[in-house]
């Protein structure tokens, strides 16, 4: 544990996504290691304008090795196809590389051990927007937030815009939170807008325009 008592590891000296990768794979600093088929780190471009952040692999992810390949993964793609985006568009990852047994939520000390890989992986990647999914992902950046307060309601925290949704899974799992996620989804088309036109004229008019949707 460091000296400030969160329990999150050092941050990794890396330089590729590869190189993240490997690390994931070969991973020990948690029991997750002890139980795990596959580590899932992550996949996706290398410069995109949006980051999905889930909370754990679960079964289909711990077979395969890539985020998002089961039930709620197909509804992300369908959610991503309602507002012109691909699978490959988006780079998509998780706050735990390894399945929990059971499918349980992940524990304070996984997410712990993962926060460096997920450091690195933001700090290479450079998004514009980072979408948080399921209240595990969004307490990173919401901390003592209720995601049913704060879903779809965007935050500017060092230059990233962090946007909370319910996690695809919860919406298959409660019907009635279908609806919420669609809508939600909706609104990240006219957001990034709004980034890059502020992006764009932070150089010659500051100070930036402030987001709508804020």
């Amino acid at each position: 544990m460091n000296g400030d008592g969160t329990g999150r590891q050092e941050a990794l000296v890396t330089t590729t996504l590869d190189e993240i990768a490997r690390q994931v794979t070969t991973c020990r600093d948690c029991d997750l290691c002890r139980t795990r088929n596959k580590a899932v780190p992550g996949e996706g471009p290398a410069a995109p304008k949006i980051v999905f952040i889930g909370e754990a692999p679960g079964w289909n992810e711990n077979q395969q090795g890539r985020p998002f390949v089961g039930a709620a993964g197909q509804f992300l793609q369908e959610l991503l196809a309602s507002i012109g985006l691909k699978r490959g568009e988006v780079y998509i990852t998780n706050v735990v590389k390894c399945q929990p047994p059971g499918n349980r939520d992940p524990l304070p000390d996984e997410i712990a051990a993962c926060a460096k890989y997920l450091d690195a992986q933001l700090a290479l990647l450079k998004p514009r927007m980072v979408v948080t999914l399921g209240r595990y992902s969004m307490a990173r950046w919401f901390p003592n937030a209720r995601i049913s307060q704060i879903h779809g309601q965007a935050r500017k925290l060092d230059g990233v815009v962090y946007f909370p949704m319910y996690h695809p899974a919860a919406a298959l799992h409660q019907p009635s939170l279908r609806a919420i996620v669609e809508a939600d989804m909706l609104k990240i088309p006219r957001l990034l807008a709004e980034i890059e036109q502020v992006a764009e004229a932070e150089p010659t008019a500051p100070p930036p325009k402030q987001l709508a949707l804020f």
